[in-house]
Parts: C-alpha cells; structure tokens; sequence
C-alpha cells in the first residue's frame, strides 16, 4: 500500500480515509492568500455512496485504495436484487443489493458484460459502462409548436428507465444513453 501526498488525490483516484475506500470526484489545489497551498476535495465512498467534501493540508499524506476489478455478466433483477454471473462460468452467480448496484443500474439489459470493483476481498460496487445503447419502447407523440418545455419529452426505454429526449425521438429507435448523467446522447441507427 503506498501513500500518496496531497497534491496526488487527483480525479478519479481511490484513496483509503477514514478506514474506507473513497472515489475522487473532484479535486483542487490552491492557495489562500499569504497560507500554505491546500488540495480541497469532493469524495464519494465506495461503500455506502456517501458524498463528503475534505481538505487536505501539505502535510497530509493517505494510502491508495488497491481496489481489485474483474469482468462479470448482469443477469437480472427481482425484488431489490441484483444477479450477476462470472464471464465463463454462468453457474456462480451471485447477487448484489440495490445500493451496491447504484443509480445507473436502471440502463442495464440482461447480458450486459461490466466490472465488479472489490476491495479486501469483499465486493463494493460496479464499474458501468459509460454509455449504453437501448431502445425507445414508449414516446409520446411530438406535437408540432409544442417547444415551451424546452424541446424535450419523457420516454421511456426497453429497461424500464424513463429518461427526457428530443421531440424527433420516436418509438423503437435505439439511443445512446449516458449511465452516469441519465441523459440522452444521441441517435444511434
């Protein structure tokens, strides 16, 4: 485990503090007047999702997260959980709980190959693919003029996810969604 100073937690590193693996979001480093510089950060745990804002003075050195990842293939969800199978042997399955799983799991189509991040051998959450492609299975009809809310509709795709998307979109296109916004991208076919 090597430490790291604190010019060093820089955006998307993972630190151990507080005796629990954290996730940089954001990071800062500056100086306050005649003061000694100081790295202000923004800091989500991999454990409980938790976001928590921290300064780190010059001073300040922590350890680096070793966090563990390996392929795994979604299978499916019912009543709040999550099941999961190994790449090449779909008979260990396991499941995760909702929280474990995160907000983007709502994009996920059976099949979909992610990563499972593990730290000290116990499973913390998933990596997801940054952006998916699914397929619109209910949009509302455009009405032409109707640009007061902005040029946006609620749709809903083949997951089950409703998510807002231009007017042009219509029932069984695919698009392309970003998992970690929940927004529209683009049009795929």
């Amino acid at each position: 485990m090597s430490l790291i100073n604190y010019n060093e937690i820089t955006v998307h590193k993972y630190i151990e503090y507080d005796g629990e693996p954290w996730e940089v979001l954001d990071s800062r480093v500056f100086r306050m007047q005649q003061r000694k510089p100081v790295n202000q950060t923004k800091l989500r745990s991999l454990i409980n999702g938790r976001i928590s804002e921290t300064t780190f003075h010059q001073s300040d050195k922590v350890p680096e997260a070793e966090i563990d990842s390996r392929e795994i293939k979604y299978l499916f969800n019912n009543r709040g959980e999550w099941w999961f199978c190994e790449i090449n042997d779909p008979s260990k399955r396991f499941k995760m709980t909702e929280d474990m799983v995160g907000v983007g799991a709502k994009f996920l189509k059976p099949n979909t190959v992610l990563e499972v991040l593990s730290w000290k051998e116990k499973q913390i959450g998933l990596k997801l693919p940054i952006k998916v492609d699914l397929k619109v299975t209910e949009a509302p009809p455009a009405v032409r003029g109707d640009t007061s809310k902005g040029g946006t509709k609620q749709i809903t795709l083949e997951t089950g996810a409703v998510i807002n998307a231009p007017l042009f979109i219509n029932e069984g296109e695919i698009i392309r969604v970003n998992t970690t916004t929940g927004e529209y991208v683009e049009r795929v076919n």
